[in-house]
């Protein structure tokens, strides 16, 4: 009773209405900016299938007037500008517009000498985000106008139209992709946005709930013992086994709430991200179009609820060796500035394996490299889904045993120090003595 009584009173400290309220808002912008993603995306798909082109015509012939027409009869919005000079930020300035292709004169005589025309775009740079950018070019109506001069090329010289469809697409492209000895028909770019997209949940959620389970935990060792609480605590009739298992059970349940709301968030800010327009768009162009969802599962890159299971045990563990190592360093704090730079070893070795998960295949290091990475225990939570999802069974597991390993060597340590009169003296002050040395001291005197 009293170990419950312990535990509610670390959780009322721990769950309070700045946690819940601070939760609530992360939920919000998580949902807002997935909201704002997909319609950002869905824009510029709408308008890559219904372009907008501003188009000047400075050459003014009967041949870039059919050209301007060919181009309304794609569906195209075609607003035409009379433009003149080369100061191109005035002229998109004066029209109120983003973009412009400009014909130059001289451009159907360049056609009639059998010679390459040269087009002019000219796009407004207006920020450097990529989505409001994506749509501000002319690619779109510079590949309309490619397609047009070479079909009046082509008819000039006597080609069909279908004879200038096998020139210009001679062959027919089937995209395959291949996971160990299974094979699906679409491109490996479709399937690797896919479970790229999955794979970034994890090492985010991972990383914050490393840095907010310790600095949770170090701040509340720290202040219980600059505030002396903690020699109160102590001495109460409460084993320290059970109070330092209070702590630590506490402050886990406060990260596995952390990171269901995380991992909730982050879900919908990838259904924002990950709109089906694109693949729609996919299912056009492709005859044999396998849906990415469908290709997952033929590819055994899907994750059973078994497989889900493990990846929750293995990031129970992290958060439980972070919070052994937390006692320890939050444990050498004397003041609140200390308790805010203690945390950077944990930092540190959080960092390193969630970059490289990131950017790289941590089983594609070299074996020296490897090794040093995979010494850090955080790193098999961070690769744990890429390791089940490619049939990495046995690393999984290894790296599932070493972490259990790391959490009771730093368990041990950590009881060690709490059960002695080190917790109480020990500080980080590089052979300074601690506050609480300095006042046992100054109480002999």
């Amino acid at each position: 009773m009293k170990f419950i009584n312990l535990l509610q009173k670390e959780l009322k400290e721990l769950i309070n209405a700045q946690m819940i309220l601070s939760l609530a808002l992360i939920m919000l912008i998580l949902m807002f900016v997935g909201n704002i993603t997909k319609g950002a995306i869905n824009d510029t798909i709408e308008e890559s299938n219904n372009p907008k082109i501003n188009i000047s015509d400075r050459d003014d012939t009967d041949f870039t007037k059919s050209l301007i027409e060919v181009l309304k009869s794609t569906g195209a919005k075609v607003t035409e500008f009379d433009t003149e000079g080369d100061d191109y930020a005035d002229i998109l300035k004066t029209n109120d517009i983003k973009n412009l292709v400009i014909l130059p004169e001289g451009f159907t005589e360049t056609i009639e000498n059998n010679e390459r025309p040269e087009v002019l775009t000219v796009s407004r740079m207006t920020s450097a985000s990529a989505m409001s950018n994506m749509s501000a070019g002319n690619s779109g109506a510079v590949a309309l106008i490619q397609s047009s001069i070479a079909n009046t090329i082509a008819s000039n010289m006597g080609i069909t139209p279908e004879e200038l469809e096998l020139i210009e697409n001679p062959v027919v492209l089937q995209d395959n992709t291949v996971v160990d000895d299974k094979s699906t028909a679409t491109s490996i770019d479709n399937i690797l946005n896919k479970v790229m997209m999955q794979n970034m949940i994890l090492p985010i959620i991972v990383f914050l709930l490393i840095m907010m389970t310790s600095q949770s935990l170090i701040s509340s060792i720290s202040n219980e013992k600059i505030d002396k609480t903690l020699e109160t605590l102590l001495s109460s009739p409460v084993s320290r086994t059970s109070i330092i298992t209070a702590k630590m059970l506490a402050a886990a349940v406060v990260a596995l709430i952390n990171a269901a709301v995380y991992m909730v968030g982050f879900s919908k800010f990838i259904q924002g991200a990950s709109t089906e327009a694109v693949s729609e768009i996919a299912s056009d162009v492709m005859g044999n179009y396998v849906s990415v969802d469908d290709a997952i599962k033929q590819l055994g890159l899907s994750l059973s609820v078994g497989d889900y299971v493990l990846v929750g045990l293995q990031l129970f563990l992290t958060i439980m060796i972070c919070l052994a190592v937390s006692i320890m360093l939050g444990a050498l704090v004397n003041d609140t500035k200390s308790s805010q730079t203690v945390i950077m070893p944990i930092m540190v070795l959080a960092m390193v394996p969630y970059i490289i998960s990131m950017i790289s295949d941590i089983n594609t290091l070299p074996m020296a490299v490897r090794i040093i990475v995979y010494a850090i225990p955080f790193t098999h939570t961070f690769s744990g889904i890429s390791n089940l999802m490619f049939g990495n069974d046995i690393i999984f597991i290894c790296g599932l045993v070493y972490q259990v390993i790391v959490f009771f060597i730093c368990m041990f340590f950590a009881l060690r120090l709490f059960n002695s009169d080190k917790i109480l003296t020990i500080s980080l002050n590089f052979g300074q003595k601690s506050k609480y040395n300095r006042k046992k001291s100054v109480s002999k005197d």
